[in-house]
C-alpha cells in the first residue's frame, strides 16, 4: 500500500471524531448545564495551555525512534479524556476532562503532518490529497451527527468522540508508514531537542508567521464555539446546521484537493493574505445574522480563512525550519494557532456571546484585521529576500 493511501486513510480515521467534536461539544456542555462563558472557559483552556504542552509533548514525541509510536500513545489517552466527558462531575470535571483530552489528540496532527509533507516532497504526491481525506471524513461526521442528535440525547457526542480516539490510535499503529524520528545513530539527547526549540523562538521571520497563522486561525473560535448554537437561535434545523458545516469543509477539501498547482504558483506568504481578508469579510457579516442563502456562500470562503491560511502556515513553516527541528516547528505553529490565540479568542467568545449573541463575531473581525496585517508584512520580508 503506498504511502499517499496509507495517509489518506488514517487522515480520514482521526477526522472521524473532530467532525462531531468541533461543531458539537458546546452543545454538548449545554446539555449537562453550563452556559456561555463556562463553555467559553471549558473548551478554551486547553488552547490556553497548548503553547506549554504542545512544545514538551513534541520534545517527549521526538524521544521515540518511529514517529507513529507516540500517536498511538496520545490517541489512546485522548480516548480515556472523552469518555471522563459522561462521568465528570460539575464545571470543574467536565474541564478536566476536556482539558486532557483535547491536549492529547490536539498533539497527533503536527506529528502527522511532519510525515506527510516529507513524503510529499519526495514521493510527489499533493498534501492536500490525504488532509482533503480528513476533512471529507469530517463532512460525514458531521452530516451524520447532525441527524443523530434528533432521535439521541447529546451525550452521544461524547460516546462518539472517544470511539474514535481509538480508532484514530488503531489507524496510526496500522496506516501511518513506519517513519524514523531521527537518522540511524543520530537521536540527539533532550538537551539538544530543547535547544533546538529555542533556536526557532529566537528567529523574528518564524515567529511571525506562527503569530499571523494564529491570529487568522484564532479568529474561527466564536465560529467553532456558537455557530451552531446562534444558528438554532435563528430556527435553523440540526441537518441544516450540519449541511452548513460540511459546505464549510467541502469548500476547504476543494481547495486541497483541485488548487494545488495555483497554490504553489501564488506562493505561501500570499496565500496568507487572501486568507486574512477573507476572515475579515466572513466574520463582519456573520455578525449581522445573515439570512440562509447568504451563509452558503460566506460558508464557502472557508476554503480561504481555513485552508489556504494553514497550508500558508504549514509550508512557511516547512521553508523556514531546519530538518531536524521539523517537529517542533510544526508543534510550535499548532501550539499557537489552534492553542494560545485560539484559546484566548475561545475564552473571550462566552461572555461575548452570552452579552451580544452574533455581534461576538465583530471581536473575530478585529483579530482577522491584525492577521492581515502580519500577512502582509510576512509578504515584504519575502520579496525583500528576492530582492537581496
Amino acid at each position: 500500500m503506498s504511502s499517499l493511501v496509507r495517509l489518506s486513510l488514517f487522515y480520514a480515521a482521526a477526522y472521524i471524531g473532530t467532525g462531531v467534536s468541533l461543531p458539537y461539544i458546546a452543545t454538548y456542555l449545554r446539555s449537562r448545564g453550563m452556559s456561555g462563558a463556562e463553555i467559553g472557559i471549558i473548551l478554551a483552556i486547553p488552547m490556553l495551555a497548548r503553547p506549554f504542552t504542545g512544545p514538551v509533548l513534541a520534545v517527549w514525541a521526538d524521544g521515540f525512534t518511529l514517529r507513529r509510536t507516540p500517536m498511538v500513545l496520545l490517541g489512546l489517552g485522548a480516548a480515556l479524556g472523552y469518555a471522563g466527558l459522561l462521568v465528570a462531575p460539575g464545571f470543574l470535571g467536565l474541564a478536566l476532562a476536556w482539558l486532557i483530552a483535547a491536549t492529547l489528540i490536539s498533539t497527533v496532527s503536527p506529528l502527522v503532518d511532519v510525515i506527510t509533507l516529507r513524503r510529499a516532497r519526495t514521493e510527489g504526491f499533493n498534501y492536500g490529497i490525504p488532509r482533503g481525506m480528513g476533512s471529507s471524513a469530517f463532512i460525514v461526521a458531521n452530516l451524520i451527527m447532525g441527524v443523530v442528535l434528533i432521535r439521541f440525547s447529546p451525550s452521544v457526542i461524547a460516546v462518539w468522540i472517544a470511539v474514535a480516539a481509538v480508532l484514530s490510535a488503531l489507524a496510526a499503529g496500522i496506516l501511518v508508514p513506519p517513519e524514523r524520528v531521527h537518522a540511524i545513530g543520530d537521536k540527539p539527547d533532550r538537551a539538544q531537542r530543547w535547544k533546538g526549540l529555542g533556536a526557532l523562538l529566537r528567529d523574528r521571520t518564524f515567529c511571525l508567521a506562527v503569530a499571523t497563522a494564529g491570529l487568522i486561525q484564532g479568529a474561527h473560535a466564536f465560529y467553532y464555539g456558537f455557530s451552531a448554537i446562534l444558528w438554532r437561535k435563528q430556527g435553523l434545523s440540526e441537518p441544516m446546521i450540519g449541511v452548513l458545516w460540511a459546505v464549510g469543509v467541502a469548500a476547504e477539501v476543494g481547495f486541497m484537493w483541485f488548487l494545488e498547482p495555483w497554490r504553489r504558483r501564488v506562493g505561501p506568504e500570499k496565500l496568507m493574505v487572501l486568507g486574512g481578508a477573507a476572515a475579515l469579510l466572513r466574520w463582519t457579516l456573520y455578525a449581522f445574522s445573515p439570512p440562509l442563502w447568504m451563509l452558503f456562500p460566506l460558508q464557502g470562503l472557508h476554503a480561504l480563512t481555513f485552508a489556504a491560511s494553514f497550508l500558508a502556515s504549514l509550508r512557511l513553516i516547512e521553508k523556514l525550519t531546519p530538518p531536524a527541528s521539523a517537529s517542533s516547528a510544526q508543534a510550535i505553529n499548532s501550539a499557537l494557532s489552534s492553542g494560545l490565540t485560539i484559546g484566548l479568542a475561545t475564552l473571550a467568545s462566552g461572555p461575548l456571546f452570552d452579552a451580544l449573541g452574533p455581534r461576538g463575531y465583530l471581536a473575530m473581525a478585529a483579530m482577522a484585521i491584525l492577521g492581515l496585517a502580519g500577512a502582509m508584512a510576512l509578504q515584504r520580508s519575502a520579496r525583500l529576500r528576492q530582492i537581496s
